[in-house]
């Protein structure tokens, strides 16, 4: 009987460190061979596989696969797309079983965040329910680190290091001209539901006095006559206030800050832009001069500034799963488990899925402060390994230089689905 033949799929949004974990996968199915046949990447995540849209990654040679690692964004595209409950609509999942029959696809390696992982789960339940032979294993990836069970999620502590450093060089431009100028900075970070984001950027400061001075947590409900009089102390005291705000911030009532109305693909509130909201508030109560940035895509697309940890968390997650998968495995995610603290000491282990799918692992109440508004001692032992580390990309003029991998689609055999 032949190898079975793997599927790997992006999905969610991208981390700068996501191809890396695209990289330890193809290296590894390379190196199980021949326990594993052909491997395949879907394009634009589940839709692809959907509409039997693949994608030959044994074309690329070694060396493109290297760079591959390389890359900041989804380098196959990827997807928000939730499949309904089988119960609810068989049609896409007897297509998807159409497409991994038609390439004898018996793998899959699903790379994403919390709604993801719920894909992944029902993937991994549907060679029993179609009587099809398929293994499902769920790779990590979120800049959010909301998901349970692992230490940390790759992807987070190269956001988590592009934002602690972004907080730390526009407190010292705000600082210079405090005295004439703008009192008042905000940096509007990711983070829903979890503050872990927000909370990075407390390690730009580390002495009394440093920035960031308020940290908003959604974990932390928001009061605002609280943070105006802690904004006006910070003024008074140190002549400017730096503020790293979670988009997530709401109120006692659950009512997000930035609200904006509509839902995205995963049923989730938009979101419309906290740093606004707050600047007017500042601006209307206090009425100081301010400035705000919303890092938005940048802090996960940050590949310049990646974290070395972060890429070799990213590309463990790659190899260990085909690993897993060679054994046998299904319905698992592989999870990053910390050894040790000082030094920092890691190893992969593995999580079943519905331990893992839409659930959300928040900022633990002892990583902040108890004013609500700064990280612990406990926060900056478990967020000072995930940033450490370079790992440059090569540059070309000044620039990083981020290849393509051009990657042959493969031949279409089943009819079109719509």
């Amino acid at each position: 009987m032949p190898a079975p033949n793997a599927l790997y799929v992006q999905s969610g949004g991208p981390t700068a460190v996501i191809n890396a974990t695209a990289q330890g996968v193809i290296e590894a199915v390379r190196r199980a061979r021949p326990a594993v046949g052909k491997l395949y990447a879907a394009r634009n995540g589940i839709l692809g596989a959907l509409h039997e849209q693949l994608l030959d990654t044994d074309a690329a040679s070694a060396q493109a696969v290297t760079a591959l690692g390389q890359r900041p964004g989804s380098a196959f595209g990827t997807a928000r797309y939730k499949l309904a409950r089988f119960e609810d609509d068989e049609r896409e999942y007897h297509r998807l079983i159409d497409v991994f029959r038609a390439h004898g696809i018996g793998m899959v390696f699903f790379n994403g965040g919390n709604d993801s992982m719920d894909t992944a789960l029902k993937l991994s339940e549907l060679g029993r329910r179609l009587n099809y032979p398929l293994q499902c294993i769920g790779l990590p990836k979120t800049v959010d680190n909301d998901l349970p069970v692992t230490d940390c999620c790759p992807g987070f502590g190269s956001a988590a290091k592009y934002v602690a450093v972004s907080t730390r060089e526009a407190a010292l431009d705000v600082a210079g001209m405090a005295r004439t100028s703008t009192k008042v900075f905000i940096l509007e970070v990711m983070g829903r539901h979890a503050g872990w984001i927000a909370a990075a950027g407390g390690l730009a400061g580390s002495g009394a006095g440093d920035a960031p001075h308020i940290i908003l947590f959604p974990e932390v409900p928001f009061e605002a006559d609280r943070f105006l009089e802690r904004v006006r102390q910070s003024v008074q005291r140190h002549e400017y206030c730096v503020i790293v705000a979670s988009e997530g911030a709401r109120y006692a009532d659950g009512r997000f800050l930035s609200e904006a109305g509509g839902a995205d693909a995963f049923g989730h509130k938009q979101l419309g832009g906290l740093a606004p909201v707050l600047a007017q508030m500042i601006q209307e109560s206090l009425g100081y001069k301010h400035h705000y940035a919303i890092s938005d895509y940048l802090q996960r697309s940050a590949r310049h500034l990646a974290s070395a940890t972060d890429l070799e968390h990213a590309c463990a997650a790659g190899r260990t799963g085909v690993e897993m998968a060679v054994e046998g495995g299904n319905a698992m995610m592989v999870t990053i488990k910390r050894t040790g603290d000082d030094p920092y000491t890691w190893e992969t282990s593995a999580a079943p899925l519905d331990r893992v799918a839409n659930r959300e692992k928040e900022l633990p109440r002892g990583f902040i402060t108890d004013d609500g508004y700064g990280i612990t001692a406990a926060a900056r032992t478990y967020l000072q390994p995930l940033v450490e580390g370079e790992a440059l990309p090569p540059f070309r003029g000044g620039l990083p230089v981020y290849e393509e991998i051009d990657l042959p689609s493969v031949e279409k055999r089943l009819p079109a689905f719509d």
